[in-house]
C-alpha cells in the first residue's frame, strides 16, 4: 500500500478491510504463543522432586517466598533479596494488596481510610490498569506529564507544597507503558530526595529486563533511595508474566525493612503461604543471572521484528499528522495525532475490524483532553496479521483527516 497515493485509493483500501470482516486486535500487551513456548520447560523441570531451598515446596509456610525465587526477583528488580516478598502470580494482585494495607492498616502512620481524601499523581500517558484501580478505591488522580526521561518534576514538587492530600505516585520507570521511555538518573534521584512524609512512590517496574534493543540502563532505584534515606517512600513490584508465563509466573514487591515489616503483618492475615512449587520451578530455570539475559535474548529476538514493522509503516505517514514513540524495550508504541483525531482514528479502525485500546484509556478517569493518545500493543499477534493491522492503522490516520 502507497500512503502518497490520492484520498480515493485511500478510500478504496479502507472500504476493501471494511468488506472483508476480519478482526485484527492490538489491544492488549501480551506475550504471543512463540513467546510462551520459550517456557514449556516449566513444566518438566520438577521432575517428582519438590525440595528447594531445603524445604518442601508443597507444604505451607514461607509466606514471603523461596529464598531462591526472592533471589530471582531481586535480579529482575535490582533489588536486595531481602528486601522482596514473592507470592502469587500478579503484581497487579500484589499491587491491591499494597494499597489495600496502606487504606486499612497504614505504616505505623494514619490509615488511609482515617484521611478525608487520599490523592494520587500518576504520569501519563500510563497504565490504564493502575488507573483503574486507583479509582475503584476512591484515590483520587492527578495527571502528570511525561517529559521522555520521567515526570514534570516541577509540577510534582508545586503539587507536594499545595496539596497535603498527596500521598503517593504510581509509575512504570523503564520502557515506561505506552511511552517506552526510561526514567533518567537525574529524575530518579530528584524524586528520592522530594519522597518524605509517607509520600510512596510505586515503580511497576514490569519492564525490567525487557530490552528488544540497545537501551538506556535504569539506574540502581533502590540504592538512590537508601542513600537519600527514602527507603521507607519506595516500592516496587516486578513479575516473569513476560519473562515466563502470563498466566502462571511469579509476582513480587520489593520494600524497605519497615514497609516490608507492616506488609507482611497484613498479609499473613489472608494467606498461610506462597506456591512454592511454582516458585522452584522457575528458580531452577532461572538459576542464574546468564540464565536469565540469555532468556530474554530469545524473547529479544521474537518481539523486535513487530516493533520494526510498526515503526516502518508508521514512518511512511505523511508528515505532520502525528508523532509516535521508538522504544527499546517493553510491549508497546504511544502514538500521538497532532490534530486531535484520536477519537476519528479510533472510530474509523473499530468500524473496519482493527481493535484498539479503549479512547482514553492511557489517562486518569479516561480524559484524554488533547484527545490525540492512541496505544498500540504489537506483540501477540502474528507478523502477517501485525502488516495488515498497520496498514489499516495508517489508512485511518490518513482518513481522519478528511472527516
Amino acid at each position: 500500500m502507497n500512503l502518497s497515493d490520492d484520498i480515493s485509493k485511500i478510500k478504496e483500501e479502507y472500504q476493501k478491510f471494511k468488506n472483508s470482516k476480519k478482526i485484527l486486535d492490538l489491544t492488549r500487551g501480551r506475550p504471543s504463543s512463540e513467546q510462551l513456548d520459550l517456557s514449556d520447560n516449566l513444566e518438566t523441570v520438577m521432575k517428582g522432586d519438590f525440595i528447594q531451598d531445603k524445604v518442601d515446596t508443597r507444604n505451607y509456610g514461607l509466606l514471603e517466598g523461596l529464598p531462591s525465587a526472592r533471589k530471582l526477583a531481586g535480579w529482575v528488580l535490582n533489588s536486595d533479596p531481602e528486601n522482596i516478598f514473592v507470592n502469587g502470580t500478579s503484581s497487579l494482585t500484589l499491587l491491591g494488596h499494597y494499597l489495600h494495607s496502606m487504606i486499612f492498616h497504614g505504616d505505623g502512620q494514619v490509615a488511609w481510610k482515617d484521611l478525608d481524601k487520599v490523592t494520587f499523581l500518576c504520569p501519563v500517558p500510563g497504565y490504564d490498569r493502575h488507573f483503574a484501580m486507583l479509582e475503584k478505591l476512591g484515590i483520587k488522580m492527578i495527571p502528570i506529564p511525561l517529559e521522555g526521561d520521567g515526570p514534570d518534576l516541577n509540577l510534582i514538587e508545586n503539587l507536594l507544597e499545595t496539596d497535603k492530600t498527596i500521598k503517593g505516585m504510581i509509575c512504570v520507570p523503564k520502557h515506561s507503558n505506552p511511552t517506552g521511555e526510561i526514567f533518567s538518573e537525574e529524575k530518579i534521584q530528584a524524586l528520592a530526595s522530594i519522597s518524605k512524609g509517607g509520600f510512596k512512590i510505586i515503580f511497576d517496574n514490569a519492564y525490567a529486563v525487557h530490552d528488544f534493543d540497545d537501551s538506556q540502563k535504569l539506574p540502581d532505584i533502590e540504592k538512590i533511595f537508601i542513600d537519600q534515606n527514602s527507603h521507607d517512600s519506595l516500592i516496587m513490584l516486578g513479575s516473569t508474566s513476560k519473562i515466563s508465563l502470563a498466566g502462571s509466573g511469579l509476582a513480587f514487591i520489593s520494600l524497605s525493612p519497615n514497609n516490608m515489616e507492616n506488609f507482611v503483618n497484613y498479609f499473613s492475615k489472608f494467606s498461610l503461604g506462597s506456591d512454592k512449587v511454582n516458585q522452584a520451578r522457575h528458580a531452577r530455570i532461572f538459576n542464574s543471572q546468564k540464565a536469565l539475559t540469555e532468556h530474554m535474548q530469545k524473547l529479544a529476538k521474537i518481539i523486535k521484528p513487530k516493533f520494526d514493522l510498526v515503526l516502518e509503516k508508521l514512518n511512511q505517514l505523511p508528515d505532520g499528522l502525528a508523532n509516535w514513540t521508538k522504544p527499546s524495550g517493553g510491549y508497546f508504541v504511544s502514538f500521538d495525532s497532532l490534530n486531535g483525531n484520536a477519537s476519528k482514528i479510533h472510530k474509523l479502525c473499530e468500524e473496519a475490524g482493527l481493535k484498539l485500546t479503549p479512547l482514553g484509556a492511557t489517562f486518569p478517569y479516561g480524559r484524554d483532553l488533547e484527545n490525540k493518545n492512541i496505544r498500540l500493543a504489537p506483540t501477540q499477534i502474528e507478523l502477517d496479521e501485525l502488516s495488515e493491522a498497520m496498514d489499516l492503522f495508517c489508512i485511518c490516520v490518513i482518513l481522519a483527516e478528511e472527516i
